[in-house]
């Protein structure tokens, strides 16, 4: 771990968990995330973006707007309960830059105004627009962070069952299991950069409707991927959701997936987002953009 990212993350850690421990409303943390992303995070300047109209309401089109090659479908984190296009766009110009791809940031509705399932029909809405716009399913990378991880491996489940797979899924730090049965939701409990481990229940209760929180939507870990694609996930070794990776890259390898799973130690969740400031944000990103290269 670089000294950037060991200091920088102990300095946040108590802050933020202290903030977690005791977040009941959404407000503050959707409005701590536009803050952010607007005065903190960092992205590379001049990439080529376009509001566009989807049936979910406004996105975020990144890099070149009619491209015959693949292009990336992306998801924003935020626990169901904050996020957008907006809070995600440097990363998705990070993205955008270093793999040569157009990235799509579509929007979905956030709970708990809107809970579980809601934004798993948007997200397939998305993915259906952005194929009725004349982008193939088979040029189609599914992609998000967190929750949106998850978004995008229960649009891949969905995609795989129509026979209709995408050209490939990555996540960061996917939230795939809404049960929190993972061991690593005790085990990490007090690495956890963020989030103190028994707040969970409360999480489920602010997201979830009436669906079981095993349903295969929402919580792809159940889910079937008959002809899956290769996919990507990235997890710290420190953080709660770190099991929702290992199981689901186990749940996918069991169904003949192909799978890479890269774990980084002590890193923070979505350490991501970090990129400009963290030597390791980059190096993952780099990672991803190199497993989308090699696609055959």
């Amino acid at each position: 771990m670089s000294l950037r990212m060991g200091w920088s993350a102990a300095l946040i850690r108590p802050v933020a968990r202290a903030a977690m421990a005791r977040a009941d409303d959404p407000a503050p943390l959707r409005r701590a995330m536009r803050l952010m992303s607007k005065y903190l995070l960092r992205g590379p300047r001049n990439v080529p973006a376009q509001t566009i109209t989807t049936p979910t309401g406004r996105a975020l089109w990144l890099g070149a707007r009619y491209a015959d090659g693949p292009v990336i479908l992306y998801f924003h984190g935020g626990g169901f309960v904050a996020g957008s296009p907006q809070t995600h766009r440097k990363l998705a110009a990070r993205l955008s830059v270093l793999t040569g791809l157009p990235v799509v940031l579509p929007p979905y509705r956030l709970a708990p105004e809107h809970r579980l399932p809601a934004a798993q029909h948007d997200a397939l809405a998305a993915a259906d627009w952005l194929i009725g716009q004349g982008v193939a399913a088979d040029r189609i990378i599914l992609g998000g962070d967190s929750a949106g991880g998850g978004l995008a491996l229960s649009v891949l489940s969905a995609l795989c069952k129509r026979d209709t797979p995408p050209r490939a899924a990555f996540a960061f730090c996917p939230f795939t299991d809404v049960t929190f049965a993972g061991a690593s939701v005790r085990e990490n409990a007090r690495t956890d950069h963020f989030f103190p481990g028994d707040r969970v229940g409360d999480l489920a209760t602010r997201i979830l409707g009436d669906t079981p929180p095993d349903d295969p939507r929402l919580s792809p870990l159940f889910a079937r991927f008959p002809n899956c694609p290769p996919v990507l996930l990235q997890a710290s070794t420190t953080e709660i959701l770190r099991d929702d990776s290992a199981r689901m890259a186990e749940a996918l390898t069991a169904q003949g997936a192909e799978v890479t799973l890269q774990l980084w130690e002590n890193a923070p969740h979505v350490w991501h987002l970090a990129d400009g400031w963290w030597p390791e944000a980059r190096a993952a990103l780099r990672k991803a953009a190199t497993f989308l290269s090699e696609l055959d």
